[in-house]
């Protein structure tokens, strides 16, 4: 993984930042100190900042991503969401490629199936009401809200994520037809 790569990335998304966009990021790094956010005049030096304050690193971009989300650059935040889940991370940090791939094919099943139970089983995966609630603004329809869903839960649990606990949720929520859906196309693989 490049150091020089997740620059350029940085640098991509800077540039698609406009003054009101990057005075609204700024308002919300609100524990950054008011002298430093007088001083950024544009994205990259936002990042800096970020960087030094231990916020954003190639394998911590979290809190970047969720700044863009608050801005409504879901854009912007998909692109480092997946440059960081296409491997150009840190590689410790995700599951092996047989369980990214059991885990693809659950999330394409589940999220063609769990319609509006999909806030139930964000609860029983751990993930907070806020967390909801902010996937739930940024999506209608509720297929990608199932997708959104699953990806929050994925980068929650990074390495750890496993499509038996997405099925054990599922019977959890007795949502047991999906599960069984879910199961029945694992075997596949």
């Amino acid at each position: 993984m490049s150091s020089l790569q997740f620059s350029s990335l940085l640098l991509e998304i800077s540039n698609q930042l406009n003054e009101e966009q990057l005075g609204r990021m700024k308002f919300l790094c609100h524990d950054i100190g008011k002298r430093a956010l007088e001083n950024i005049k544009n994205g990259t030096q936002l990042f800096l900042v970020l960087r030094e304050k231990g916020k954003l690193r190639a394998d911590k971009t979290e809190y970047l991503s969720e700044l863009l989300k608050s801005i409504e650059r879901n854009d912007l935040s998909d692109k480092l969401d997946s440059w960081t889940e296409s491997g150009s991370g840190d590689v410790d940090d995700q599951p092996d490629a047989a369980e990214r791939a059991k885990l693809n094919v659950a999330t394409d099943v589940i999220a063609e199936n769990l319609g509006k139970k999909w806030r139930k089983l964000g609860r029983k995966l751990g993930l907070t009401d806020v967390k909801l609630e902010s996937v739930s603004r940024r999506h209608t329809d509720l297929e990608e809200t199932a997708r959104e869903l699953l990806k929050e839960w994925r980068k929650s649990r990074r390495a750890e994520a496993r499509a038996s606990d997405l099925v054990a949720a599922l019977r959890a929520c007795e949502l047991n037809l999906t599960a069984d859906n879910v199961e029945d196309s694992l075997q596949t693989l």
